[in-house]
């Protein structure tokens, strides 16, 4: 559920913001009464390996249409550097 503050409850309460912010809560933040902004959490990022990636990827599908995709992607867009 999203929470509406003003300007003041934001500057006044920052710290509580930040842990409902963290604990997943949004918020619409307003001057005058008018809505102005939206604070929201940032999703977790997932930082994978080039071969976790692939690993989850080709469970998907099946191995000859992945190396044809893979094959195909590679054409378009070069091809990936190892990161492992």
């Amino acid at each position: 559920m999203t929470r509406t503050i003003s300007q003041a409850e934001l500057r006044n309460g920052s710290a509580g913001v930040m842990d409902a912010l963290e604990a997943g809560e949004d918020f619409v933040i307003t001057r005058n009464g008018r809505p102005v902004g939206e604070l929201r959490p940032i999703a977790p990022r997932h930082n994978l390996t080039t071969t976790e990636l692939k690993r989850r990827l080709t469970r998907f599908a099946s191995t000859s249409n992945a190396a044809n995709e893979r094959a195909e992607i590679d054409a378009a867009f070069g091809e990936d550097r190892v990161d492992d």
